[in-house]
């Protein structure tokens, strides 16, 4: 997968795709690295992770992407971009790991016989009068819905 382009919401999306490592788009805005950063030097983190973990947590990685990433803006070196990538990576090693520990559900391989049953006659009539269901019925018969999300406003007296 390579990364978007004209989506701000990533790095590299001003970035010609062809040149960007694969994992490209897993590289966050470089200013949500120090946002992080200073999120997890604050003291509400650091009481959370001495709750959670007993100890406060080095957050010296948030920093060290961060600067990795405004090298890479500035210089654009892939060099700096895949350090970061790396750093994404392993952060969703540990995620995946954590979720692979836990014990307390039993994971399904295939989902269930009935999964894709009818609605229970009650859980139809409801659905029947829902702004779901009305919106879904425009777009079936070529209707923009978009007029019946705007104009509406609460006035509190």
């Amino acid at each position: 997968m390579s990364a978007r382009k004209n989506d701000g919401y990533f790095e590299v999306s001003e970035l010609n795709s062809n040149d960007l490592p694969n994992d490209a788009w897993k590289v966050r805005p470089c200013h949500w690295y120090k946002e992080e950063y200073k999120d997890c030097q604050s003291i509400k983190a650091k009481f959370h992770q001495f709750f959670v973990y007993g100890e406060t947590i080095d957050c010296s990685q948030w920093k060290d992407d961060y600067q990795n990433c405004m090298q890479f803006r500035k210089k654009k070196d892939l060099k700096f971009l895949e350090s970061v990538i790396e750093s994404e990576n392993q952060r969703q090693k540990e995620r995946t790991k954590t979720i692979e520990q836990n014990d307390v559900w039993v994971y399904r391989t295939s989902p269930p016989e009935t999964w894709n049953s009818p609605m229970p006659k009650w859980m139809q009539e409801n659905k029947k009068d829902s702004l779901l269901s009305e919106t879904q019925n425009m777009l079936n018969e070529g209707i923009d819905p978009t007029p019946i999300f705007t104009g509406f406003s609460c006035t509190i007296m």
